[in-house]
């Protein structure tokens, strides 16, 4: 299953947004790739982001959320703080 074999390849688009595996999204926040912003996340510049075969999922500068579902996170840019 790629999750276990290619988990930076394993991004799977969904409306507005796209997931990845939890243990992805985990290995993000412990490496500080991407920093709590209020009720959102933010990349952290100075932070290295792991590998993705997709290219520009966590631009600089954009919030995201993330929500999961199963074994999956399901991350969307977030609006600006305060927006619901």
């Amino acid at each position: 299953m790629a999750d276990h074999q290619e988990p930076f390849a394993d991004v799977v688009p969904v409306e507005g947004g796209f997931s990845i595996p939890e243990l992805k999204w985990r290995e993000l926040l412990f490496l500080r790739a991407l920093r709590p912003d209020g009720d959102a996340f933010v990349r952290d510049p100075g932070r290295p982001l792991p590998p993705f075969r997709r290219e520009g999922l966590f631009p600089e500068g954009v919030r995201f959320r993330a929500e999961r579902d199963g074994r999956r996170m399901v991350v969307r840019r977030a609006g600006e703080p305060g927006d619901l």
